[in-house]
Formats: C-alpha cells, sequence, structure tokens
C-alpha cells in the first residue's frame, strides 16, 4: 500500500506536465517551460526537464493522434517500456491515468481545430416569384433563396442569401448529384 501512495505521490509532477503538454498542444494555452520546471522538477537541469517534456509530448501527441482505445493504449505504453530509451512502469500508469481522464476533451479539441474556417449551421429556401425586373419576359418567374447561416461554434454566425433561377437550381442539383455518387463509390470501396 506504502509502494502504491508513493508512485502515485511520484506521478503527481508528470500528471501536472502531461496536463500542461495537452493545454499547450490542445487548448491555445501557452506553455511556460522555466516556471514549469521550477514548479514541479526543480531537481532537474532545463536540459533534462526539456528532454522529459518532449518524449512526453511525443508520447501524448502519438496516442492523442491515433485516438487510442485502452487496449491500444495498453499495448503502446508496454512497448514503450520495453524500448531502450523509453518510458518506465510508473511513469506509463500516469500516463494511462490521464489519457482515460482527458482523452475525451483532447478529442473534442482535435476535432475542432481540424474543422474549417466556418461550418454550415442552418439552411432556410423558399421559392418566390420575380416582380420586378429590367426585362420583361422575367416577371413572374420562380426564383429560389436559399440563406445560409455560416460560422463556428461560439461565434458570432454570418449569413449568406443566394437567388437561384431555375437553370441555377438544376445545375447545382447535378453538382450535388456528382458529389454524392463520388462520396457513394468511395464508401463503397473501402
Amino acid at each position: 500500500m506504502a509502494a502504491a501512495a508513493e508512485a502515485a505521490e511520484g506521478g503527481r509532477p508528470l500528471g501536472a506536465l502531461l496536463g500542461a503538454i495537452a493545454q499547450a498542444a490542445y487548448h491555445g494555452q501557452p506553455l511556460a517551460e522555466e516556471p514549469l520546471r521550477g514548479q514541479l522538477y526543480p531537481e532537474a537541469a532545463p536540459e533534462e526537464f526539456r528532454a522529459l517534456r518532449a518524449k512526453m509530448g511525443g508520447l501524448l501527441q502519438s496516442i492523442a493522434s491515433a485516438d487510442m482505445d485502452l487496449n491500444q493504449l495498453e499495448a503502446f505504453l508496454t512497448a514503450q517500456t520495453k524500448k531502450q530509451g523509453g518510458i518506465t512502469s510508473d511513469q506509463a500508469a500516469v500516463i494511462a491515468d490521464f489519457w482515460k481522464k482527458h482523452r475525451a476533451k483532447i478529442r473534442e479539441s482535435l476535432i475542432s481545430q481540424s474543422q474549417w474556417d466556418n461550418v454550415l449551421k442552418n439552411m432556410n429556401w423558399r421559392v418566390d416569384l420575380k416582380s420586378q425586373s429590367r426585362h420583361i419576359d422575367q416577371i413572374n418567374t420562380p426564383v429560389a433563396i436559399v440563406e445560409m447561416e455560416l460560422g463556428k461554434n461560439g461565434q458570432e454566425s454570418e449569413f449568406l442569401c443566394l437567388e437561384f433561377d431555375e437553370a441555377k437550381v438544376n445545375q447545382m442539383l447535378k453538382k450535388l448529384s456528382e458529389i454524392e455518387a463520388s462520396m457513394s463509390s468511395l464508401t463503397q470501396a473501402s
């Protein structure tokens, strides 16, 4: 029991280091290396701490980019403990515990970082008849009005309003059918 408490006590600085690395890499928080070293590993030389931070950052990046489940994580960490210059079994236990607790938040952050600038939040449409036009033959022709709400979650949206005549709607539907066929062929091939 005393050994487990001692290992947990020794794992606190490593857990805090992993937390700081994750905050910097996945949540946009700055990583102040020197104050962190002084707080977590005051006895370590700056080069030694930098090497530990780089090693733990690399391991965390590998784990996060593969979105490892618990079985994959266990196999990965076991391999890292057997590797020369790898990690100790105590470090592996701390990393596993950290990943179990923070996997969902890190995954969510990676997904939001990988999205393009704006996403389609909402789309509304209606069909109107033109009542005014420069050309008399365009009056009383149907037009589709499409309003799209674009933006990132947590930010103010932008609205885009488009007007399509029948030919443009048909052209858009044709392009969407081509996209659908392309996606279908890719999903059936895999």
